[in-house]
């Protein structure tokens, strides 16, 4: 199932990885961690989503009791504050010329709430652009839903966390990322960095450049000490609005980095040299 809505202007100001207007509320939390999470299948019947989110959940959830619904039961049941929801929900920005659409992972609270954007958001992550294949995220899903799960801990065991300083608390561990093997994927480079041995000048650290295959297998197997790009891009679409980089770890899913940028002339779709750069130096 996707959601189509709106987000507004303000939240393009703030947007970070999670995406969402506020840190959850300490009653927020409470009531996620009593419900049941309702987790919407697409409509499709062929939907290799629905084949990987039931895989990712089964091996991966364990902050609450969980059941696959469909796009009726969502409509019959987002009202109950029993419930919270995982959806896979369509996004574009109110006021942005470029008209691009992302799907965006949203973990959201039921209640009596007229519309769906008006629905409590615990965590939204960015997952690619709308019209790009599924094939270019799907083996990434289990990550992505361990990063939702893991967040709820961060919000709930971390003091003075704002939907302010949200974004540089998660950037704060990039140091750590030098101790690990850093996986790359070719495409996912702008041409400044897309080659080992330029690659390495900026970044004398133990990477690998990857194949998706190798990277899904690392992923599943939940591999030791590895940190891997999480790229949003176009894809070759005719879009070219933002470009969301994660780096996150590939046994527990924690997040290292986040940033993002809009594509032009100069910066192009893909992790930046500037981020690179950015990684290479960080510091406890």
């Amino acid at each position: 199932m996707k959601r189509l809505f709106l987000i507004t202007i303000l939240s393009l100001v703030s947007i970070f990885v999670f995406s969402q207007k506020e840190v959850p509320s300490k009653t927020e939390i409470k009531q996620f961690k009593k419900s049941k999470t309702l987790v919407v299948l697409s409509d499709d019947v062929f939907s290799g989503y629905n084949f990987k989110i039931r895989e990712a959940f089964k091996n991966v959830w364990k902050v609450t009791p969980f059941e696959f619904i469909s796009t009726a039961d969502y409509e019959q049941k987002r009202k109950d504050k029993a419930y919270s929801f995982l959806t896979f929900d369509e996004v574009w920005f109110d006021k942005d010329k470029t008209k691009a659409k992302y799907n965006f992972l949203s973990l959201t609270l039921g209640g009596n709430h007229k519309t769906q954007k008006e629905m409590p958001q615990l965590c939204t992550i960015p997952v690619s652009y709308a019209d790009v294949d599924e094939d270019n995220y799907n083996y990434k899903l289990s990550a992505l839903i361990q990063i939702i799960q893991d967040h709820i801990d961060f919000v709930e065991n971390t003091p003075g966390l704002t939907d302010i300083n949200v974004n540089k608390k998660i950037n704060d561990n990039a140091y750590l990322i030098k101790d690990k093997e850093l996986y790359v994927i070719k495409d996912e480079l702008t041409k400044e960095i897309n080659t080992e041995a330029k690659f390495k000048k900026i970044y004398p650290y133990k990477f690998k450049f990857v194949t998706r295959e190798d990277l899904e297998k690392a992923i599943d197997e939940k591999k030791p000490n590895i940190v891997f790009l999480h790229k949003v891009g176009p894809e070759g679409t005719k879009h070219k609005a933002r470009c969301y980089k994660t780096m996150i770890g590939t046994e527990k899913s924690k997040m290292y980095y986040f940033s993002y940028h809009m594509i032009n002339d100069k910066y192009k779709d893909g992790l930046l040299e500037k981020d690179l750069k950015k990684i290479a130096k960080a510091k406890k």
